[in-house]
């Protein structure tokens, strides 16, 4: 098996909206010179934003570990975040920054997605993995924990065997965002629920903390949707301003990074703390 080709598929999905006629018309585009080196960098504004996001996830990340004591909780959150964030700045070098350079430049047809967005997707599903372990150790014991922690695992083997088939096939279908977000629903919700029964059961701060949490990633999910089926990138960028619904995602996820940055890391206890 030829590995070159194998891992060039990804490259064969054609993009049915952008191609070289019209890449520079549906979204800004600033050509950059630094020396004899020229590249254009992509959706200038947007890529600010997400590399600032990842900066700042991955920071909060660091602190996780850096104030873990005996917390393997935070020792899980830490690296949950670490992952979401690097993830953050895989992504926007191809959605946002480089997209033109690695899809379109030099090709005859512009390509869907690469490598540097299949990755991403992985990281960002493990990093949500990373975090039900967390909430198993901070919010449930025995075999609940022991399920919980066995899903996270299994469920994070499955998602990279199936990216990888999808990319090497190449399947769309299964290298989308949102499948990625199909994926992590019964996670997330797991999480609400969780803490908020629990928050009514105990009154524990650190479940109103965790509440609050959830909270702000369901808004920036709901903000990107809303905006996109609004259409409101397309109108506000005929009027030659950008902003666009991934701008919406990630704006609301700084707001949730700073969050967890500066409030969530001292209240993150694992379940035997509440014990004592």
């Amino acid at each position: 098996m030829d590995l070159k080709d194998l891992f060039g598929r990804v490259k064969t999905i054609p993009n049915t909206e952008l191609n070289k006629d019209n890449w520079f018309e549906k979204q800004p585009v600033k050509k950059i010179k630094i020396g004899t080196i020229e590249f254009y960098l992509n959706q200038p504004s947007s890529t600010f934003w997400v590399y600032f996001l990842g900066i700042i996830v991955t920071l909060a990340g660091v602190k996780f570990l850096q104030i873990q004591g005996k917390e393997i909780s935070r020792y899980w959150w830490g690296i949950s975040l670490i992952l979401w964030g690097v993830g953050a700045v895989i992504a926007g070098t191809s959605y946002q920054a480089f997209g033109y350079e690695l899809k379109c430049a030099r090709k005859e047809v512009c390509q869907w997605t690469s490598w540097w967005e299949v990755i991403y997707l992985i990281f960002q599903q493990v990093s949500m993995n990373a975090m039900t372990v967390a909430i198993a150790y901070s919010c449930t014991t025995g075999v609940f924990r022991e399920v919980l922690i066995w899903y996270s695992i299994i469920l994070s083997v499955l998602y990279t065997v199936v990216t990888f088939v999808g990319a090497f096939i190449p399947k769309k279908s299964l290298i989308t965002f949102e499948f990625m977000m199909l994926a992590s629903l019964p996670s997330f919700i797991l999480f609400c629920v969780l803490n908020v029964v629990r928050y009514f059961q105990f009154g524990y701060t650190m479940d109103l903390v965790l509440i609050g949490s959830w909270v702000l990633i369901y808004a920036s999910w709901w903000g990107y949707d809303k905006y996109y089926k609004a259409g409101i990138t397309e109108k506000l960028w005929a009027k030659g301003k950008w902003f666009s619904e991934n701008d919406v995602l990630h704006v609301i996820l700084i707001v949730w990074g700073f969050y967890v940055l500066f409030l969530m890391p001292e209240y993150i206890r694992d379940y035997t703390y509440f014990l004592k």
